[in-house]
């Protein structure tokens, strides 16, 4: 499966807002600037890569934006 098809299929998880990152992506896949890894990550690389994304600090923009987020969520839609 080429990178671009894996990113659309995880674009579609995600809310519309985020394209943009996955746009960026594709487009670097694209472009050859972003490369595939010659190896995928063992369990223990993901684990790790996990490990640390978890314990780096959240910023104030992310707080705010998911705060957002809920409030949107607890609004009744008419739909």
């Amino acid at each position: 499966m080429s990178p671009t098809t894996i990113l659309d299929r995880i674009r579609s998880l995600f809310r519309p807002d985020t394209s943009e990152h996955f746009d960026s992506i594709s487009d670097a896949l694209r472009a050859g600037t972003l490369k595939e890894p010659v190896r995928p990550m063992s369990d223990q690389e993901l684990a790790r890569a996990i490990r640390e994304f978890r314990s780096a600090p959240v910023s104030d923009w992310t707080i705010a934006k998911l705060s957002r987020r809920f409030v949107e969520a607890s609004v009744p839609r008419d739909d």
